[in-house]
């Protein structure tokens, strides 16, 4: 029997709440060289938020599906209206400080590379304040251009694959209506599969994963899962296979044996906690349990402060850890542990300030500028 779906998820805030703190703390152990499996691998915490930005998108159409429906171009427009200012306005604040500093930024990263003995990371990614730098960046298109999608201190190349992904979303919804779930996600996949190895053929190499068809895959994952919300266990279940075989195409990431079952067990830990209810019947009060933690008030904050945590760690980070690096001598797992007591504070500190002062108004103003177009409309 189909039961209905709920209105709030109460995992999501603290998935993603530990989807940034996974990126803060890899990026840590990479630039201390303390080398630890897994948790020192921020681009499985960049494939976590990709899963939940999928569910999420797709989540949230659903509970509106009634009030805009995909087929209407005012539901697109809404929603890229929506996206954009949940985005951008923290997101440019960001950038304008990246540029500015983008030449302190470079010599810690320079101290840093030298000490790891590593090759210095390109003086462009830090340096290049050009205005085609900035108009691929203001504009979101950098993630697309090869040139330009890993060209500032911010690990935004993801903010460039994410905003491709809301440009996408509504044709990739009306795919699925037209030729069902599995067929039209199946469809998507195996195009963005084309696009990927076109590309390549003709030549572009992205030094991150910042162009959508190297990770379309992955925000199928999230879209899958949230598509079968309430859904029968067969189904559910098939979802879930599916969703398992989507994360081992070998394209948008590390491609060893660990990183494979680290992406499975992203997979599996997301798919319990959401569809608990067609699992094992005793591991179920256990994993509800979990879900509610993962939604608390502690959690939710967390969550919450997410966006602006991924955004501004680097820009913390770097220099903490070239200071050290230069002028207190200490073992890596010493320097590591150090570097992330004085980080994670101010990372957050920063964070709650850019959503309290920047984040909520901003979206604030897309909401109010969605009901305007609403009522214009009507």
């Amino acid at each position: 029997m189909t039961e209905t779906a709920p209105n709030r998820i109460e995992c999501l805030d603290g998935l993603r709440g530990i989807a940034a703190l996974w990126v803060l703390i890899g990026h840590a152990h990479l630039l201390t060289r303390f080398r630890v499996p897994l948790i020192g691998d921020p681009d499985l915490g960049v494939d976590l938020f990709i899963v939940l930005s999928g569910f999420l998108m797709v989540f949230h159409y659903r509970l509106r599906e009634a009030k805009e429906p995909w087929e209407l171009p005012s539901t697109w427009r809404t929603f890229w209206l929506r996206r954009f200012f949940r985005i951008a306005p923290l997101y440019y604040i960001m950038l304008i400080f990246a540029m500015a500093l983008g030449p302190a930024i470079y010599e810690a990263r320079v101290v840093i590379d030298a000490y790891n003995s590593v090759p210095v990371q390109p003086a462009g990614r830090y340096l290049d304040q050009s205005f085609w730098n900035w108009v691929a960046h203001l504009t979101f298109a950098f993630g697309a251009i090869p040139g330009y999608a890993y060209r500032t201190a911010l690990p935004d190349w993801s903010i460039g694959l994410e905003m491709q992904f809301y440009l996408v979303l509504p044709f990739v919804m009306l795919v699925i209506k037209r030729l069902n779930l599995f067929v039209g996600m199946g469809a998507v996949v195996f195009a963005g599969l084309a696009a990927a190895v076109i590309s390549y053929a003709l030549g572009y190499r992205f030094p991150m994963p910042a162009f959508l068809p190297l990770k379309m895959h992955v925000f199928a994952v999230g879209i899958l899962m949230a598509s079968v919300l309430g859904a029968d266990a067969k189904r559910v279940w098939l979802a879930a296979a599916l969703s398992a075989a989507l994360m081992l195409i070998p394209i948008g990431g590390a491609m060893g044996v660990i990183h494979h079952g680290a992406r499975l067990a992203i997979v599996g830990v997301f798919f319990l906690l959401l569809h608990h209810r067609v699992v094992w019947q005793p591991l179920r009060p256990l994993l509800s349990k979990i879900s509610s933690l993962l939604g608390n008030r502690f959690f939710h904050l967390l969550g919450e402060l997410s966006f602006g945590a991924y955004l501004a760690h680097l820009l913390v980070m770097q220099p903490v850890i070239a200071y050290l690096i230069a002028n207190h001598p200490m073992s890596n797992p010493a320097r590591w542990a150090t570097a992330l007591a004085i980080t994670v504070p101010v990372t957050y500190l920063i964070a709650a300030i850019g959503y309290r002062w920047i984040e909520i108004p901003g979206q604030a103003l897309g909401k109010a500028l969605t009901r305007k177009r609403a009522m214009a409309a009507a």
